[in-house]
């Protein structure tokens, strides 16, 4: 019975999504990656980005990281993006480009995990396995007033075996697609529509106005504050940049070297003053001695402010000008490298960065 109802509120309500009324492994496994940590109208042109330049698995396998990481530009959480190009890569060599066709072997891939893989064999294959995301955790907590905790393992446990009794024998794919619509639609984190709600006549949030209180989820840990201060070097109409290397959060990705301290604004700009620049790519301080070394101060940036999933970053950009014997002083010490606006626009770039060079620098970047 609550098959059929979700089923039946689907068919008249959902929305006409590209990835929908489709069976190309490739292409909903390629939108469920991209919706990971997002939501559908942010993602949207992403997903038709990457169709259209990466139509099939090998076309996405063949492609460079770099370009990879520049189409994924602006969608945060970079990891899924570098995953998603390992996975695509060994389908390619190792899978004669046929992508898996079982939950089991979807599992295995990097980057996909118990929500994915059932995602994709469901919609896919029609596999009978239950889907399970923060929408289907909010509607059969309310419907069936179940309090464990959403991200205790008792609770995933608990939540998990629901969802599979409540499985039909037919329509997998359409069922797993309806419970994620109607939480994403109807049964919403916030006002849900609880006086049009088919099951409201036994939903037991609804019953003892526990909406609020419904699904239990343990409170984030407070994010962390963080104060950057990025040097924007020019020289000759050219920036430096430079790549950040393996284990960090922006991995493949480019931008400015920076600065962090508590009462960095301040300090750095008493430091700018006194003719001393740092670079902290290789922890070498570069003082201005030399008479042939000279910089000038072009401007000072607005402060940014940039929210990550365990972090708040505060950022301001310090433009300078430096000539060409110091140019060369500084790319002889450091990891930077120098790049025209045109070459800038192909790499991939941190949005902090990109809202920064949109906002001083005549390119869209």
């Amino acid at each position: 019975m609550f098959a059929q109802k979700l089923i039946h509120w689907y068919e008249i309500h959902k929305r006409d999504l590209p990835w929908r009324n489709i069976k190309d492994a490739y292409k909903i496994w390629l939108s469920e990656i991209i919706l990971q940590q997002t939501r559908v109208q942010q993602g949207m042109p992403y997903y038709l980005r990457f169709v259209e330049n990466f139509p099939t698995i090998s076309d996405l396998a063949l492609a460079s990281e770099q370009e990879v990481l520049r189409l994924w530009q602006g969608l945060g959480y970079y990891s899924r993006a570098r995953n998603m190009h390992h996975t695509a890569k060994h389908i390619h060599e190792n899978l004669n480009a046929l992508f898996p066709t079982t939950y089991e072997q979807i599992l295995k891939l990097k980057g996909v995990g118990e929500y994915t893989a059932a995602a994709i064999a469901s919609f896919a294959f029609e596999e009978k396995v239950a889907v399970l995301d923060g929408n289907v955790f909010r509607v059969l907590s309310r419907v069936f007033g179940i309090w464990e905790d959403i991200l205790s393992h008792q609770g995933k446990k608990i939540f998990a075996k629901k969802a599979a009794e409540l499985l039909p024998d037919s329509q997998v794919s359409t069922y797993n697609q309806a419970v994620m619509e109607f939480g994403a639609l109807h049964c919403k984190p916030v006002n849900p529509n609880c006086e049009f709600c088919p099951f409201a006549d036994h939903c037991f949030a609804f019953q003892n106005n526990k909406q609020k209180e419904l699904p239990v989820k343990t409170k984030k840990s407070k994010s962390k504050e963080r104060n950057f201060m990025f040097f924007v070097i020019e020289s000759e109409k050219k920036l430096m940049l430079k790549v950040r290397k393996e284990g960090d959060i922006w991995q493949g990705l480019f931008d400015f070297p920076k600065a962090e301290e508590n009462d960095i604004f301040q300090e750095m700009k008493e430091k700018i003053e006194k003719e001393e620049i740092l670079f902290f790519s290789n922890e070498k301080k570069l003082t201005l001695a030399d008479t042939n070394l000279s910089f000038e101060l072009v401007n000072e940036s607005k402060n940014y402010k940039h929210i990550l999933t365990h972090q708040k970053i505060f950022a301001k950009f310090v433009h300078l000008k430096v000539n060409k014997n110091l140019s060369e002083i500084i790319l002889q010490k450091t990891d930077l490298q120098l790049f025209s606006e045109k070459e800038i626009i192909s790499l991939p770039k941190p949005k902090l960065i990109v809202n920064y060079l949109n906002d001083y620098f005549s390119k869209k970047f």
